[in-house]
């Protein structure tokens, strides 16, 4: 730690402390400087730290104990206003909002003492000659927090209407204040209205958006506005996230989760704060967070979670109920605090409506990884026979009903049979058709089942559905792996079946059954060969499909299992000429059978082929057919659908939107697929995918903050075991992207690092090159220059070694920059940028007939030639003599006349680059006492636009290089005279 031996180091340690997290190590170290500027014997010194000291206060925990430092600064300026300069002066007066809702944030001190502090403030602040608008707003937050709703819309109305001025909140704040209160009287609409300009960034400070975004989001669930609200908590939860002193903002984003079925986010939130539980030093934001961990833990025992173990305040375990209760004792009794001291019950009405809430959305998918909890299992009690419950032959006619028809849900409407027909006599084709239905719900493990329903058949005269059953049983044994064995167990039934059949012994669907059996048997064998199909098992298998369809076609009628046979048929067919190749042939077919599953009024039975379908379009580059295709199976599956089959046709649908440019609709699908695979407990496999391709297509819109929340939850799961290299290094590319245009630049940099780490071992380097290169850029922005430079150093290795001179000179001019702002001064980034223009000039020396390389290599050449200009301009030091700063400035007009000559060369296209030039050369021609030069190249511009006229004024570098001409023709008049 630097000793603080005078003033100047004093002022550097509160900034560099200033600049700490927000929390109890800052707050510690603001005290040890107090007690450092005190030994300086310097009032104003003194004045700064317990300056410093409050701010750090009022930004944390601890924000209880502002009201001491802040009441020795008034002492001392009441004592001698004189040792204030103007800012500590202004400081001063700025902190009276800060003890008024301090005071009112704190329970013990009676509101009487809130009132008399109003009324003190409102003293000094007109004898310092400021506006009363700081005042009413201080008086409309006593006012709401009371619930006084009168008196707070008279303060609201005055505090409007008063004039800004320098006490005033930044406007930001303002409006964020004054949004809350439109929310408050349940206006969602002009809240949201008041708050948009906050929202899209028009105004910010060191806590906004950030309150404004977690404000907005129970009023956007409320109107309906989910994407919105969801966008809101991705981009809103990662600024709060590290800002202790923001708990009342971090309640709203735990409040979100538990409206919006998000139950497993909204505890991630409480475990990652633990101290938010037990932190005394905003009793007011200690009660809207426990308020909002009960409406959580309420959830979640209300979904049969009650014994969960949950995250809690230390020294224990919890489950959801007991910290429910445990939260909800805490939080009525702070709130009863308050209304003792306020002599109204509004804090507590306020607080039991906020636990007491119901959710506003069943579940909103947010795309971060999150596994919902499940509900308990219930046991369900055993059937009871009430009156008026359908007797048993109802049972049993709905039962056929649903299988004839090939309904969902017909195993387990003969199961409810065969529960309501314990110790009943059936006769044999009842019990036949129960067993054949049990057998079904067996799948691979049902084949002795499914023999036991052949027996029962053929003892209820029905030898046909006797062979189809044996059927059915040959085909589980092919599911369980016993293909040949299947195949064995097959034959006698489809012989039987055939004569039987010729002889009028049975109908088609029987013997329909078994032939489909057999078809799907040998459909295993293919389904099961490894590498390409060998010819006699395709033609077994088309031979028996065929054999099929000859039986059915023409004869389905209105019988729906008839029906079914003939598309399933179809779609065999469909399968067989896509193993042998034919992918046109396999596209038609699938496309035939779906259309005629539809038709037969079984449409979930056609999502597996309007899959199917999609992944050949895509195939053959019918993209429009693979999307209709995939929209098409979404809408069949309805609620059928399983939850992974969901997810993998959204992904699917996400790609191919994707691919024709529509990110935002393209997110929206993938955010559903995340969503279903976390349903289907694949979240870390097929939903860290999904994750993936959501992240993307946020960066594709530029939404960063959301897109950062979602990639960084896709990172925790995907690994290069499961999910590929590739997919790894592309999600930490896309993170860095984002952590830099947020402005996280060493976060960036480690996850641009990473990447290239992972890259490194690539055959093909460009990726590695550009990461590399990229790291550098978020190194520098993160003022490590020297790791920046080794970074720099190792792209520009690899862009040598790539042949890329492009990035090989960026590197170069980029170690320049960072060497000017060095120990290495100017002399090394001199012989750096040299270096650059060697590159460039060698390469054009070397390049073949490749004249669109040939321009490029040009134009590179001339934004060197401009940086270089640049570049010494800039280090031409204020100290330095005349002759010294003279000599630099000369140089660096050298540079920029050889760039605008550079860009002369390759005519308008580099127009703008070359105007750029010419103007950066015309202000170094006005420095170095060249007046009329100057004004020649302000001329040379205007000529450069002159045929853009008026049009060229909806150019904004047009008009931008127009007005800085305009400027220095301005500067070198008056220059001149």
């Amino acid at each position: 730690m630097t000793e603080i031996t005078d003033f100047d180091a004093l002022r550097r340690a509160l900034a560099e402390n200033s600049e700490q997290p927000e929390g109890p190590a800052r707050n510690a170290r603001a005290e040890q400087l107090l007690v450092e500027a005190e030994k300086l014997n310097i009032p104003l010194a003194v004045i700064e730290a317990l300056g410093h000291q409050l701010k750090v206060y009022n930004y944390s925990s601890e924000k209880d104990k502002m009201f001491v430092p802040f009441a020795r600064l008034l002492r001392m300026w009441d004592e001698r206003p004189e040792d204030f300069d103007e800012y500590e002066t202004h400081s001063l007066h700025w902190v009276f909002k800060w003890m008024s809702a301090g005071m009112l944030d704190q329970p013990h001190i009676p509101l009487a003492s809130v009132e008399k502090w109003l009324g003190e403030m409102e003293h000094r602040y007109r004898l310092a000659g400021h506006s009363e608008r700081a005042v009413r707003s201080a008086e409309f937050s006593v006012a709401a927090h009371i619930g006084d709703v009168a008196r707070a819309e008279r303060a609201f109305a005055a505090w409007l209407a008063a004039d800004r001025d320098s006490m005033a909140d930044c406007h930001a704040c303002e409006l964020h204040g004054q949004g809350w209160w439109q929310a408050e009287r349940g206006r969602d609409t002009e809240a949201l209205e008041l708050w948009a300009p906050v929202l899209e960034g028009a105004y910010s400070c060191a806590h906004e958006p950030h309150t404004v975004l977690a404000s907005s989001l129970v009023p956007l669930l409320r109107l309906g506005r989910l994407e919105e609200a969801r966008a809101h908590h991705l981009r809103g939860f990662r600024l709060v996230r590290a800002m202790e002193s923001m708990r009342g903002a971090y309640a709203d984003h735990v409040e979100f989760c538990a409206l919006t079925g998000n139950e497993a986010r909204g505890l991630e939130l409480l475990a990652e704060r633990p101290a938010y539980f037990t932190d005394e030093g905003h009793p007011r934001s200690k009660l809207e967070f426990l308020s909002v961990v009960v409406l959580l833990m309420e959830r979640l025992t209300a979904r049969g979670l009650g014994g969960q173990r949950v995250p809690g305040p230390a020294g224990r375990t919890w489950t959801a109920a007991a910290l429910a209760a445990h939260a909800r004792a805490e939080a009525l009794a702070l709130a009863a605090r308050f209304d003792e001291r306020n002599g109204t019950p509004y804090v507590s009405e306020r607080a039991r409506a906020r636990m007491a809430q119901q959710p506003l959305v069943d579940r909103l998918p947010l795309g971060v990884r999150a596994a919902r909890p499940a509900a308990a299992p219930v046991v369900p009690p055993a059937p009871v026979q009430e009156p008026g419950e359908p007797d048993l032959s109802a049972l049993l006619a709905e039962a056929r009903r649903l299988s004839d028809t090939l309904r969902p849900h017909a195993v387990e409407a003969w199961a409810a049979v065969a529960r309501a027909a314990e110790g009943v006599e059936l006769d044999a084709r009842d019990r036949a058709e129960i067993a054949d239905h049990e057998a079904m719900g067996l799948g691979p493990g049902g084949a002795e089942t499914f023999e036991r329903a052949a027996e029962l058949y053929a003892e209820a005269g029905d030898p046909g559905e006797a062979l189809a059953a044996r059927a059915r049983a040959a085909y589980v044994r092919a599911l369980a792996g016993d293909v040949e064995g299947a195949l064995a167990a097959v034959a006698d039934p489809y012989d039987e079946v055939l004569a039987l059949y010729a002889e009028g012994g049975t109908e088609v669907r029987q013997a329909a059954g078994v032939l489909m059996g057999r078809a799907r048997i040998l459909m295993r064998r293919v389904h099961e060969a490894e590498g390409p199909v060998e010819e006699p098992v395709l033609k077994d298998a088309e031979a028996a499909a065929r054999e099929l369809l000859a039986l059915v076609e023409g004869r389905a009628g209105d019988d729906v299992r008839l029906a079914a046979r003939v598309a399933e048929g179809h779609a065999m067919l469909a399968e067989l000429a896509t193993r042998a190749g034919d992918v046109e042939t396999g596209a038609r077919m699938f496309a035939r059978a779906a259309a005629e599953f539809v038709a037969a009024d079984l449409p979930w039975f056609a999502v597996e082929y309007e899959a199917r379908l999609a992944g050949l379009a895509h195939h053959l580059g019918d993209l429009a057919e693979a999307e209709r295709a995939l929209r098409a199976a979404l809408e069949h599956g309805g609620a059928q659908l399983e939850p992974v089959g969901r997810a993998q046709l959204y992904l699917q649908l996400a790609e191919v939107v994707g691919g024709r440019g529509e990110a935002e609709e393209a997110a929206e699908h993938a955010l559903e697929a995340a969503h279903w695979a976390d349903e289907a407990g694949e979240g870390p496999t097929f939903g860290a995918w999904a994750r993936h391709q959501l992240g993307g297509f946020l960066v594709r819109q530029g939404r960063w903050a959301e897109a950062a929340e979602v990639l960084e939850s896709a990172l925790a799961d995907l690994s290069v075991e499961t999910h590929g290299d590739g997919p790894v290094v592309q999600t930490q590319w896309w993170l860095g992207d984002c952590l830099s245009e947020l402005g996280e630049h060493r976060a960036a940099a480690e996850r641009r690092l990473q990447a290239a780490e992972i890259a490194r071992h690539w055959p093909e380097q460009h990726d590695h090159a550009t990461l590399a290169h990229l790291a550098a850029e978020s190194l520098g922005h993160a003022g490590l220059p020297a790791e920046a430079d080794q970074a720099y150093v190792r792209a520009g290795e690899l862009w040598r070694a790539l042949g890329n001179v492009h990035g090989l000179v960026r590197s170069l001019r980029a170690r320049a920059w960072l060497a000017l702002r060095a120990q290495e001064g100017t002399d090394a980034a001199r012989e750096l940028m040299s270096g650059a223009v060697e590159e460039c000039a060698d390469a054009l020396g070397a390049l073949d007939d490749d004249e669109e390389a040939r321009r490029r290599l040009v134009a590179e050449l001339g934004h060197t030639h401009r940086q270089f200009g640049d570049l010494l301009a800039r280090s031409a030091a204020e100290d330095a003599d005349d002759d010294s700063i003279r000599g630099a400035l000369e140089e660096a007009l050298s540079q920029m006349a050889e760039a605008v000559a550079v860009f002369v060369s390759l005519g308008e296209d580099a127009r703008d680059a070359r105007t750029g030039a010419e103007l950066a050369a015309g202000w170094l021609e006005t420095d170095l006492g060249r007046p009329a030069d100057a004004a020649a190249r302000a001329r040379a511009v205007l000529r450069a636009y002159a045929e853009d006229g008026l049009e060229g004024e909806d150019d904004e570098t047009v008009r931008a290089r127009r007005a800085e001409a305009e400027q220095m023709l301005q500067v070198v008049t008056e220059q001149s005279e």
